[in-house]
């Protein structure tokens, strides 16, 4: 069982790791289940709190990467519109990235359009607008740096116990 236990959690964290650069699959959850998978093997103790702290920081890294590109456009100075419009553009991008296998273009385009067009729609003027729009793509790259520091460190847990149980 142990075996099965310690190939199941490498190919959760790889699965964590991907999804932590590739939208469309859920990086935090996997990566999480990995380390929960490590933590029932025979000589391995994490505690509960410990599991706990890590799922709930997987949890939020998981919502952030949906929250970061809204809260870049407001922080370079985006207005509603340009919210609106990397809203939008973010969920039209999850969309097309479930039906096409260009996701991750259109994942990185959609907020960073939305957030364009959306200000452009307000009268807001060409630089401001794409000030906005790199407001989102800034947010959008702090969210999948988040997700790789999360997978990195649930790797780096499930290495150390595994290589102590050698």
């Amino acid at each position: 069982m142990t075996y099965v236990l310690i190939v199941l959690a490498f190919l959760l964290v790889l699965v964590g790791s991907v999804g932590a650069i590739v939208p469309g699959i859920a990086g935090p959850p996997f990566s999480f289940l990995g380390l929960l998978a490590v933590s029932f093997i025979d000589g391995v103790n994490y505690s509960t709190d410990f599991l706990v702290i890590m799922g709930i920081i997987g949890g939020i890294v998981f919502a952030l990467d949906y929250v970061v590109p809204v809260w870049g456009t407001k922080k370079f100075g985006g207005t509603k519109a340009g919210v609106r419009g990397s809203t939008i553009g973010l969920i039209l991008g999850l969309l097309f990235t479930i039906v096409f296998p260009v996701g991750f273009i259109a994942l990185l385009l959609g907020p960073f359009i939305g957030a364009y067009l959306g200000e452009k729609s307000a009268g807001t003027d060409d630089h401001k607008a794409w000030r906005s729009a790199f407001g989102s793509f800034v947010g959008f790259i702090v969210g999948t740096g988040l997700k790789v520091i999360y997978a990195c460190v649930c790797i780096y847990f499930i290495v150390k116990d595994l290589i102590k149980l050698i």
